[in-house]
């Protein structure tokens, strides 16, 4: 697919007038377009596009899909969705700036964040999620991880998100399937971290912050050069030994060492859907949530790796 080239955003704009809801059991086009202006109008050039099963098992997933090629087939993809019941997901690649996703936080954290959100949506009643750019001067790894902390968001968020218009399909709420909708959209808008520290959305500094994914991938990267040639598998239980405490102090963090493993199994030279497939023998947690979770989660420290590696070349 060609390549596309995106512009710097703006850093002031106006914020966009709502259209007239359709009715809500329906999907609503309209509103899947205006999402996906809103992140091209703060650099996104390319979207991932998959449907996820009402069991969150990932279906049909497409890479780097083109902005332009998304939005033509968008009435399809919504239409298909609803009509199978499919929940119809996207995640953002841009170019410039930094996309931070701040998710399932409360609408009160979505009000305070709006003067510096480029786009709020609500997922279900009640449940809420922001978007804000950052300019990669502003968004190190330590502003991303207090302002997450700090409006309560959930620290896991992957950047994948289920689309306007589009109709949620969980269990819990059948059989009334509330549908996506876009709470407010400020297209290109660019906040600098002054702003959002001046809203108190941003946590006090950590003195000593638990490593995050991109530092787990630096060590990685440091710690092995990349095979060609998988020779075996990381030992799950030792990354599961490991893993920092989860937030209730009841045992291992499960989701830091799926991603530890995982960026093992890619550094040694396995490839996504081998890692997939063996997460979910050996994760308890993959099992529970799902081939989307294992899918994700290899996806991520896929990324990583790429990443740190190219900073490491």
């Amino acid at each position: 697919m060609p390549e596309q080239t995106a512009t710097m955003a703006p850093t002031v704009a106006e914020e966009s007038a709502e259209p007239q809801p359709s009715a809500p059991s329906e999907p609503d086009p309209a509103a899947a377009q205006r999402m996906t202006d809103a992140f091209v109008s703060v650099g996104t050039v390319a979207f991932d596009r998959f449907y996820m099963t009402l069991h969150r098992e990932a279906k049909d997933y497409y890479r780097a899909v083109p902005a332009k090629d998304l939005k033509k087939r968008l009435p399809e993809n919504l239409a298909w969705a609803a009509k199978h019941r499919l929940n119809l997901i996207i995640r953002p690649r841009p170019q410039e700036p930094i996309l931070v996703q701040l998710d399932d936080i409360s609408p009160d954290a979505a009000d305070r964040l709006r003067p510096v959100a480029f786009l709020g949506l609500e997922t279900s009643p009640g449940n809420h999620q922001a978007w804000i750019a950052l300019t990669a001067e502003e968004a190190d790894k330590h502003l991303v991880r207090r302002l997450k902390k700090g409006t309560d968001a959930d620290a896991g968020a992957t950047g994948a998100v289920r689309i306007a218009g589009s109709i949620n399909f969980k269990q819990k709420y059948a059989p009334d399937f509330p549908r996506v909708q876009i709470v407010h959209s400020a297209p290109g808008l660019v906040p600098s971290r002054a702003q959002l520290e001046s809203l108190g959305v941003v946590a006090a500094s950590e003195a000593a912050a638990a490593p995050g994914e991109e530092d787990l991938a630096a060590v990685v990267i440091r710690a092995r050069p990349a095979r060609r040639q998988p020779r075996g598998w990381p030992d799950y239980q030792r990354c599961l030994d490991g893993a920092p405490p989860n937030g209730e102090g009841t045992g291992p963090d499960r989701s830091s060492a799926d991603f530890f493993w995982c960026l093992l199994a890619v550094q040694w030279g396995w490839g996504i859907e081998e890692t997939v497939e063996r997460l979910m023998e050996l994760s308890d947690k993959a099992q529970e949530n799902g081939e989307g979770y294992a899918l994700r989660t290899a996806e991520r420290a896929a990324e990583a790796v790429e990443r740190n590696g190219r900073r490491a070349d």
